[in-house]
């Protein structure tokens, strides 16, 4: 109980935390921090944990332009196909540590509760990743059957103006772990059509912290960097197009303009469509993905000079679909090679300028809406897919007269009760927007917890139930720590 102004009713105990930095005779002084606390109780523990010290420290005043170590080889190959990922060998090479033997996962509430009490980083631990239920795997496969052949003209729209603009012989290095089933498919495109077979590998970009730049070392000793290009899914709101940017400006000879499947959030110029239509490898996780988990950042297991590491979830083959997903779209090749062709050469004539439009957007429909944090609203059919399989959804916003392309977003958001809004003038088919409480899911642009004071304590169902009565969301704050 705290004590007031009373100075009889004291404290029973005061628990001060510092890290090792901040142990400093300073803490330690008359009029210090420590001498300030005892005048409120009896008892006065002082807790040290460790400080995490980088070799170069920013100074307190200035914050150093990122730098780039020096180029050599790391001591890791590339991982590859039976013995890591569902994929053949010659599909993919995974510039990444296997973790499989290392215990990350975490039930979702004590991964989140870690993530906020501690400051905690998302990619420091895994969420548990469950085989698919009857459902998903239904849902998977109709949407795939909707839209093999689309994928299929964007997947060969993508890799034609990549060979025409950016390297005839392109080393492709797909961001684990959405951008690797895209970047396999246009391997795959560049085969069927051209006869080229392209190296392909994948390396961990991680919000926040940026790319893993043992990997950049490795591709830059066996590869011509001006020859790499970077691959993704698809752009939301484009933040880990701005991530990678930043994380290549101390490499200035790799180009940082990745290549994706759609851009509905027009922050790239090198993308097979601009339409917002669901990818369908955004409805699993790793039974897409070759098997393969989110990858991994910590600082006990990765140190300066290692790759990024990942899980090989090998008990779920049962549920892997990866290569079905990659045959039925690469089936469909020979009959969308002339569209795409076509595709290519008016992206070619066309000003394909990043606008940025859909992260206006989202900071715009985050004030609208009271939610004041882009963080907690998802664009496009992919995020919003995602936003109703895994987080705590408040509503959705859809493009109004979307039609067929919103059928298994309608179908989710039924079955979870939440209300769907049509709207005009959206640049995205549809925006999912997470709960603007506290939400075990949500992280900001940091990687770190999105949490909302005061609102810890309340239940996923509970956000769920309440959802009519949120008509006060303009007066609530929600901060990314």
């Amino acid at each position: 109980m705290a004590p007031g102004a009373d100075p009889h009713r004291r404290f029973d105990a005061v628990v001060a935390v510092v890290d090792s930095t901040a142990d400093t005779p300073a803490l330690h002084a008359p009029g210090g921090l420590l001498a300030a606390l005892s005048a409120h109780t009896d008892r006065l523990v002082l807790a040290v944990v460790p400080a995490y010290r980088p070799q170069t420290p920013p100074t307190p005043r200035t914050v150093p332009e990122r730098q780039a170590p020096p180029m050599h080889q790391p001591s890791y190959e590339p991982l590859r196909g039976p013995d890591f990922s569902s994929y053949a060998p010659e599909e993919v090479g995974w510039l990444l540590q296997d973790f499989s033997h290392v215990t990350l996962e975490a039930p979702t509430e004590e991964r989140e509760e870690a993530i906020q009490s501690g400051g905690a980083h998302y990619a420091e631990s895994l969420p548990v990743e469950y085989q698919p239920n009857a459902r998903y795997q239904e849902l998977f496969r109709a949407a795939l059957d909707a839209s093999a052949a689309r994928i299929a003209r964007a997947v060969g729209a993508v890799t034609e103006t990549v060979l025409a603009e950016r390297s005839p012989r392109p080393v492709l290095v797909s961001l684990a772990r959405a951008g690797t089933p895209v970047g396999v498919l246009m391997r795959r495109w560049a085969q069927h059509a051209h006869g080229l077979d392209l190296p392909h590998y994948a390396v961990s970009i991680v919000r926040g912290r940026g790319i893993d730049t043992a990997a950049l070392r490795w591709l830059a000793d066996h590869h011509d960097p001006s020859d790499v290009v970077f691959v993704d899914g698809w752009t939301g709101k484009g933040a880990i197009t701005r991530e990678l940017s930043d994380a290549l400006a101390p490499y200035p000879d790799f180009d940082p303009r990745i290549a994706v499947l759609a851009d509905p959030g027009r922050c790239v110029d090198t993308y097979g469509t601009r339409d917002d239509f669901l990818v369908p490898s955004a409805c699993l996780n790793s039974t897409v993905s070759g098997l393969i988990s989110r990858t991994v950042l910590r600082a006990d297991l990765v140190g300066p000079n290692d790759f990024h590491g990942a899980k090989y979830y090998r008990e779920l083959a049962g549920s892997d679909v990866s290569g079905y997903f990659l045959d039925t779209v690469s089936g469909r090749f020979a009959e969308v090679a002339e569209a795409a062709m076509a595709d290519a050469g008016q992206l070619a004539a066309t000003d394909r300028t990043p606008t940025w439009e859909g992260w206006a957007a989202v900071e715009r429909i985050s004030q609208e809406y009271g939610i004041h944090d882009v963080n907690l609203v998802k664009p496009g059919v992919g995020e919003t897919t995602r936003v109703l399989l895994r987080r705590v959804p408040w509503k959705i916003l859809a493009q109004r007269g979307a039609g067929a392309d919103l059928d298994h977003v309608r179908l989710l958001a039924e079955q979870r009760g939440v209300p769907v809004e049509e709207i005009d003038g959206l640049p995205y088919t549809c925006v999912g927007l997470i709960h603007p409480r506290y939400t075990r899911g949500a992280t900001g642009a940091d990687g770190k917890a999105v949490t909302t004071a005061g609102t810890a304590d309340t239940t996923d169902t509970e956000h769920e139930a309440n959802t009519a009565d949120i008509a006060n969301r303009d007066e609530r704050t929600v901060a990314a720590r």
